[in-house]
């Protein structure tokens, strides 16, 4: 009879523990913009990193939709072998003054589209980089809207906004935060993690090797961090376990 509690343990243990992981993998499925932040004003490379996250089909496609309501007036997008790549510019409402010129157009979608035997298969994941800027110095935030088509038809909408004080959404939208500018700093300059700027103030597209490895040290943290907790919850299992057992022996 002492048996079956100390079975439940463990299957509640096991449970909660099999909860964290599907908890957890999501969070690394997401398309996101990379590094997640920038400096109001200045210009900036990005990429947007595609896990694919379909155990039976391959990404063959990324569209971003790029906000108009806070357009950008220098949008570069790095060739990718393998993918071709489209760019759409939308009339603005309201042209928008950059270096004393009226820009009247903006960027409104970048695709990304792959070429013949090319492709983002299970397990895999692709960057796509693109130069942007001046970044606005009226709001804290980017977002950028994106879809992820595969192979098989199926198409992901990373589209969702989070909300203050509300869980993140299913499906977010990639966003880049915006810092503000340090007090007596270059107007249009680079924060120290994005990518420096040329001489006419285009942000060029070199990678930073600090900004990486900062998001790889975090990815590695929070996987880490989830195995650990995975590996406390089995051992107490097996220890309740092992010590009812023990204790059952000693009885008989």
């Amino acid at each position: 009879m002492r048996s079956l509690p100390t079975r439940r343990i463990a299957a509640v243990a096991l449970t909660a523990a099999a909860s964290v992981v599907a908890l957890a993998g999501p969070a690394f499925a997401h398309v996101t913009v990379n590094p997640g932040n920038a400096q109001q004003g200045g210009y900036t490379a990005v990429d947007f990193r595609v896990p694919n996250e379909n155990d039976n089909a391959s990404t063959v496609k990324l569209e971003v939709n790029l906000p108009l309501d806070h357009p950008l007036a220098s949008v570069r997008t790095l060739p990718m072998p393998g993918w071709t790549t489209t760019v759409e510019k939308s009339k603005l409402d309201k042209p928008i003054k950059v270096h004393g010129n009226d820009v009247n157009e903006a960027v409104s979608k970048i695709t990304w589209t792959a070429d013949a035997g090319t492709k983002i298969a299970p397990g895999q994941f692709q960057e796509f980089r693109v130069s942007i800027g001046p970044l606005p110095t009226d709001t804290d935030k980017l977002v950028f809207k994106a879809l992820q088509s595969y192979d098989n038809g199926d198409v992901v909408r990373w589209i969702d906004e989070a909300k203050d004080g509300q869980p993140e959404p299913a499906k977010p939208a990639p966003v880049l935060a915006l810092d503000k500018a340090a007090a007596g700093g270059e107007h249009g300059a680079t924060a120290a993690p994005t990518a420096t700027a040329d001489s006419h103030g285009h942000g060029d597209a070199t990678t930073q090797a600090a900004a990486s490895s900062d998001k790889g040290s975090d990815s590695t943290a929070r996987v880490l961090a989830v195995v650990g907790i995975v590996v406390g919850l089995v051992g107490a299992a097996f220890g309740v376990l092992g010590l009812r057992r023990k204790n059952g022996g000693s009885a008989s």
